[in-house]
């Protein structure tokens, strides 16, 4: 398996996890995993991860943006 695949299978991985924690969780019962026992019931910390990802993603490309405008001025 090269790297493109491990990239699509941790992103499928991470938006069925996440998908499960932010909507499906409050319609089904607590599953048998720790885990997703523990995302399920919290009620605040489990949109923290999945709000991270935009607003880091969002940080890097503006610095990287002003970093090509320094170099280039």
């Amino acid at each position: 398996m090269n790297l493109g695949h491990l990239v699509v299978v941790v992103a499928v991985a991470f938006f069925l996890v996440a998908s499960y924690a932010v909507l499906l969780s409050a319609f089904y019962p607590l599953p048998s995993i720790p885990v997703l026992n523990v995302l399920g019931a919290d009620t605040h910390y489990k949109y923290l991860v999945i709000l991270l990802i935009p607003t880091v993603s969002y940080f890097v490309i503006a610095n990287w943006v002003g970093w090509q405008y320094y170099q280039n001025s």
